[in-house]
């Protein structure tokens, strides 16, 4: 992997993040609380996001970082429904989280997707 990959991974995730939630970039920077000239730098590759700004943009796309990063390959996990799961990790027993566990190796499971993906 070389060192442009990620950024142009998040490049293409931002883009298409943005063309699935139906917005243009001034939408998306007013709904990110961004200049609009900052959506434009980071589709087009001239800077990169701060944590903050990469944060923003997940949130006003409804998607996770770990997607517009390239981490996942999905953008349907909101970022509310994920934030959400993580912070209720620390609320289960040990019994409780192997129990989770399972669950979602069957959901997995049965979806068809390899444990890998």
């Amino acid at each position: 992997m070389n060192q442009s990959e990620p950024i142009d991974i998040f490049k293409e995730r931002l883009k298409a993040a943005r063309a699935m939630r139906g917005l243009n970039q001034a939408e998306l920077a007013a709904k990110a609380g961004l200049p609009p000239a900052s959506v434009s730098h980071f589709e087009s590759g001239p800077r990169k996001p701060s944590f903050d700004n990469l944060k923003a943009l997940a949130t006003a796309l409804d998607v996770t970082t770990d997607y517009l990063l390239g981490r996942a390959d999905t953008p349907e996990a909101s970022a509310a429904t994920v934030g959400r799961l993580h912070r209720d990790l620390g609320k289960l027993t040990e019994q409780d989280l192997r129990l989770a566990t399972e669950f979602v190796e069957l959901l997995v499971k049965q979806r068809g997707v390899k444990e890998s993906e």
